[in-house]
């Protein structure tokens, strides 16, 4: 199967200061990042807070501009100077923060019509009644009552879904979705991910969805990426990534999810990192995470482990995964 989005050697690096003495330095968000994903497919970015994630996410929505690899969406190549607003008819964000991605002094009627008389598709009357339309899809309704709104009259999880909405409007074939549900009550947070979920099935959407809540990206993804300092050290499908984790971070991850059963919870065996995460200004020589590992010896300190496995759709970047899976340190 052709492959909906094909993302190669992506970098992007910020210039920090980094005080007095030191002045500017670069700091690595992103470093010689590659992914593929298929139509229809729901693919799970996962990682600690700094690894990178938001800032791929930005790149491949090209909010922000890589500082050197390739997109190619569908065949086509994304190019700074090139087709960028064709392209966002085509791929569109849900952002994290609900209560900041809304310009809080338009009206709902403005924000979902904008899309509308920006790419030249309809206006007036026409843009109105397709705006109602995307309200009652994501379930607001009657969708006419809530258009001369604005976004703080309503709650975290109604503005989610006017975000939602408003991803919908020019008809998406991919959905890049940020922390989608981190900021709202944990009430509201399934039934954002079921509509997520009935909409993908509704539209054909393929998603990229962007957490670091394992155990929502289970119920919710077909394959997962596992990013640290900014570059992936695991791939994998769902079932495969918790039934055997191979890389030592992403075992790690597995342990702090909650368990709901206080038996198990009491028997679990949390594994609990040592240090501090390495800056991306100045990375570890080698494997980024030989600082925290249990498993590192000497290689690991000289020697980046590239991505690679017997099985090409498990893959992980670790120099001893025999040890890992069979968890001998």
């Amino acid at each position: 199967m052709t492959a909906l989005l094909e993302v190669s050697g992506l970098h992007k690096s910020f210039a920090v200061k980094q005080g007095l003495l030191r002045g500017r330095q670069q700091l690595r968000a992103v470093s010689d990042l590659s992914l593929t994903l298929a139509p229809g497919e729901a693919l799970g970015i996962v990682g600690e807070s700094g690894c990178g994630k938001t800032t791929l996410a930005r790149m491949l929505v090209w909010l922000t501009a890589p500082d050197a690899g390739s997109i190619v969406f569908d065949g086509d190549a994304l190019t700074a100077a090139g087709n960028v607003k064709s392209f966002r008819k085509d791929v569109q964000m849900v952002f994290q923060n609900p209560y900041e991605s809304l310009n809080p002094r338009k009206t709902i009627r403005h924000i979902l019509t904008q899309p509308f008389t920006t790419h030249g598709i309809c206006s007036g009357k026409d843009a109105e009644v397709r705006a109602i339309e995307l309200l009652e899809k994501v379930g607001l309704r009657p969708g006419r009552q809530f258009l001369d709104r604005y976004p703080h009259q309503f709650s975290g999880g109604q503005r989610q879904r006017i975000g939602i909405a408003r991803a919908l409007a020019l008809k998406p074939r991919l959905i890049i979705a940020d922390e989608p549900v981190s900021s709202l009550d944990v009430s509201v947070r399934g039934e954002i991910l079921n509509l997520l979920k009935d909409l993908q099935r509704e539209f054909a959407l393929s998603y990229i969805f962007i957490s670091h809540d394992l155990s929502i990206v289970r119920s919710f993804c077909d394959r997962v990426l596992v990013m640290y300092l900014g570059r992936i050290v695991e791939e994998a499908p769902i079932a495969d990534l918790f039934n055997a984790p191979r890389h030592p971070y992403t075992r790690a991850l597995m342990s702090a999810i909650p368990t709901p059963d206080p038996v198990q919870a009491r028997s679990a065996r949390r594994i609990v990192l040592s240090g501090d995460i390495p800056s991306p200004v100045a990375p570890p020589p080698g494997c980024a995470f030989h600082t925290r590992c249990q498993f590192a010896t000497e290689r690991c300190s000289r020697e980046r482990p590239l991505l690679s496995g017997e099985n090409g759709s498990h893959r992980a970047a670790c120099h001893h995964v025999d040890r890992v899976l069979r968890g001998i340190a």
